[in-house]
């Protein structure tokens, strides 16, 4: 292989380590904003919001952003962000952190609504913050599904660099000259 390519490639064991880190926190986001749920089964605001499982969902959401700005920012200070597919990994990573960090925002303000809606005797208050509810905790699932899709792009950049090695690594055998063969005992060399 020759040293420009060398410099180019981020070694296979980190590249692996990365994409597992990175499945295991796509596949956090994903299943938060499937399984957070504001609606009862009838599609409706509950009565009596539970504010403190939405607490809960901006301090899990808060948690993941962490997570993410912390994988992004080694990423940021390895050498690999540098080369040309680590520059794209680091693009989605940088996505993948600006989504997450918007998350517990409205998840906070959904429970905020939750908290006074709770208090709230005026119908028109009510409804309201049950508006206000329902549009912050879809937005923030919609920043998780985001988050989750960009740690995916993130993987698949990642696999496919892999997969670009193995071309490479294939390239150079069978560039490499063969052997001479070995001369026979006793044999004439040809």
């Amino acid at each position: 292989m020759k040293p420009g390519f060398e410099r180019e490639l981020i070694p296979r064991d980190d590249a692996l380590h990365l994409i597992g880190a990175l499945n295991v926190m796509k596949d956090k986001a994903h299943n938060a904003a499937h399984q957070w749920e504001l609606l009862n089964e009838d599609g409706h605001v509950p009565a009596t919001p539970p504010y403190t499982v939405l607490l809960q969902h901006a301090s899990d959401a808060q948690d993941l952003g962490r997570d993410v700005l912390r994988l992004t920012a080694e990423f940021a200070r390895s050498p690999y962000h540098a080369t040309r597919d680590g520059s794209t990994v680091l693009t989605k990573l940088a996505w993948a952190t600006t989504s997450s960090s918007h998350a517990p925002l409205y998840f906070a303000q959904t429970a905020e609504h939750a908290l006074a809606l709770l208090r709230s005797t005026n119908p028109a208050d009510r409804q309201y913050l049950s508006n206000n509810m329902v549009h912050d905790h879809a937005t923030g699932r919609a920043y998780l599904r985001r988050t989750s899709e960009a740690l995916r792009d993130a993987a698949e950049e990642l696999g496919a660099h892999l997969g670009f090695q193995r071309f490479l690594a294939q390239l150079t055998r069978q560039e490499s000259p063969p052997a001479p063969p070995h001369p026979k005992p006793g044999g004439r060399p040809r």
